[in-house]
């Protein structure tokens, strides 16, 4: 850096000698004490060798730190601590090159070098062992300020990972342990049961429960209509929180380990070290975790390199930025020690900086737009919206130029600038809340009863509600309780995230069609994309109880009835009794509580 400052300012001091005319009316650099240094540097030829000596020393400390930080990045320590691994890899090469010009310095101001080839004129001011020695720290000051820049986002880093822990650590608290825990949750902590009867539940049944351990487990899981636990918990271990960040540091391990060795399902021996990264660092490792719902990961299930992939396209972070920033400053305290003129540099500057700020207006407006979403959360990546085009999909990757929307079937892809998501109408169905209503619409003969009906599509709701689900076996309906906590297992998830009172599937008569009475079943999907498949399955179930009941849904063409419509009577009026049945066990819908559309 120094160097080329020289340089810089020795071809700027030329020009002006050899064009002394054009420059009386352009503001002039001046290049301080920079502009000593070339004079310094020929006065002595020790000097020059103790130069070139630093230098030289200072690429082969850069070649040593080279093979230095492979080695780190192949140990172990590198993937269990890798804030360390990052820390000693950005502390040992500052700290060997401070090492080596204060040593130069003490050398040289220790020595009568300086008094020995006194060249320089004592006119021109000049006193060379300050010169020199201020180059040696102006050295030291930018190696400082580089390492300063970088050691901050590295502390930085590890406070928002800390905080990631926390979270993590509540989400196993709030699910009652992680399924590869071992029971880690039921050792820390105990459940007490209710002394009194839950709400919404039947005294007697809650006195059969609480007598046995099986019914224990079922009160442990059981959650009330409004989504609430029973019970407490008391702790077992003085500071659980430090229990499981152990056993989470196990299971990291246990995974390293079968990495290396390849004993994992792939068999695959991983390799430390290697790029693509090949083996998750333990915060990597966490993060595919939360993003795979905590379950365990599996060795080489994914290509090398994944984890860095996701990330593409990605702009950098403010901690990212931060470094720059941070040794731009230490640049400009070191120049302005050395005494050249920053308010004319940056006025010489200012035009071009406009200039470029004109023609980049359009990226800096996407790159504002993308720094906004971000930090407001506008959109994420997964949420289904829809532009003001009418397009509907996917969010898929959002960058500081282009967001790319993903077609819920694949069919194309939209690329809109960033900036259209801030400044343009954009639905949302996925922001704050996961709630989409799944409709289904139905005609029914006018000779069935349409209480009958009624009581028969809330069966149909009730049924899809419980057996509709998805490929893992999670109930792709919301409800206020979880039908798997009836059969004591855990909830899927389906009872969480409510953010409206929602119950009983809610059925209405519409009107009166030509040839038909109109009826609407409705019930709440998880999400946008859960619908399709929770509509479809409920036609299914609709054509089933309805082939089983007699509803009978009219075809779309004029009748001419010449004495049959008696025995069409006769015949509906066979199932009455059962219709009726159904009615008393199911009963009719209350209007009161029940979610109008607007």
């Amino acid at each position: 850096m120094i160097i080329w400052l020289t340089f810089v300012f020795s071809k700027i001091k030329r020009i002006r000698r050899v064009k002394i005319m054009a420059e009386e009316n352009v503001p002039q650099i001046s290049g301080g004490e920079f502009e000593t240094i070339p004079q310094l540097l020929a006065s002595s030829e020790s000097l020059q060798l103790a130069f070139v000596f630093l230098i030289v020393g200072l690429v082969v400390i850069g070649i040593i730190y080279h093979k230095f930080s492979h080695w780190i990045l192949s140990q172990k320590f590198n993937y269990t601590r890798p804030h360390v691994s990052r820390f000693v890899r950005k502390a040992v090469l500052p700290l060997f090159a401070i090492a080596l010009v204060s040593s130069i310095n003490v050398y040289i101001q220790t020595t009568e070098l300086f008094e020995i080839e006194d060249t320089i004129d004592a006119a021109n001011g000049l006193d060379p062992a300050d010169q020199f020695a201020k180059i040696l720290n102006s050295i030291n000051i930018l190696v400082i300020g580089w390492t300063v820049s970088h050691l901050v986002p590295i502390a930085l880093t590890k406070r928002d990972k800390s905080i990631l822990e926390r979270e993590d650590y509540a989400e196993w608290d709030d699910m009652r342990g992680f399924s590869d825990d071992d029971n880690l949750f039921h050792r820390c902590f105990k459940w007490t049961p209710p002394q009194t009867t839950p709400y919404d539940m039947n005294e007697d049944d809650f006195k059969k429960y609480i007598q046995t351990d099986d019914g224990l487990k079922f009160l442990e899981k059981y959650r009330t209509s409004k989504g609430l636990a029973v019970g407490s918990y008391d702790k077992l271990e003085d500071d659980p929180f430090e229990e499981w960040k152990k056993s989470e540091k196990e299971k990291y391990e246990k995974y390293y380990k079968n990495c290396i060795t390849g004993e994992n399902q792939t068999g695959q021996k991983l390799r430390p070290g290697v790029v693509p990264e090949e083996i998750y660092p333990i915060d990597i490792w966490r993060e595919q975790k939360r993003q795979n719902n905590y379950e365990p990961l599996i060795p080489s299930s994914k290509p090398p390199g994944y984890a860095k992939k996701q990330k593409e396209g990605i702009p950098k972070s403010a901690k990212q930025v931060l470094p720059i920033g941070i040794f731009l400053a230490t640049v400009l305290g070191v120049v302005t020690w050395w005494g050249v003129d920053l308010v004319v540099l940056a006025t010489a500057t200012g035009g071009l900086a406009l200039g470029i700020g004109l023609a980049l207006k359009e990226t800096m407006e996407n790159y504002f737009a993308y720094i906004m979403i971000k930090k407001d959360k506008v959109i994420q990546v997964g949420d289904r919206v829809t532009l003001p085009s009418g397009y509907n999909g996917l969010v898929h990757k959002i960058t500081p130029r282009v967001t790319y929307i993903r077609h819920g079937l694949n069919e194309s892809l939209a690329i809109i600038p960033t900036k259209q998501i801030v400044s343009e109408e954009i639905i949302n169905f996925t922001k704050a809340f996961k709630l989409v209503p799944a409709t289904v619409d139905v005609g029914v003969s006018y000779l069935n009863d349409p209480n009958q009906v009624e009581a028969i599509l809330i069966k149909i709701g009730k049924r899809a509600m419980k057996e509709v689900k998805d490929g893992v076996g999670n109930h792709l309906a919301r409800q206020k309780r979880c039908p798997y906590l009836d059969e004591h297992q855990p909830s899927c998830g389906c009872d969480k995230n409510l953010v409206t009172d929602v119950g009983d599937p809610t059925v209405r008569f519409n009107g009166f069609n030509a040839s038909a009475l109109d009826f609407a079943v409705r019930v709440f999907a998880r999400d946008y994309g859960s619908q399709f498949k929770l509509k479809s399955e409920m036609r299914k179930i609709m054509y089933q109880e309805f082939k089983n009941y007699d509803i009978r849904i009219p075809w779309p063409i004029r009748t001419i009835y010449q004495g049959d419509e008696k025995r069409e009577a006769e015949e509906i009026g066979k199932f009455n009794k059962m219709r009726n049945k159904l009615v008393k066990e199911y009963g009719l819908q209350e209007a009161e509580g029940a979610a109008e559309e607007d």
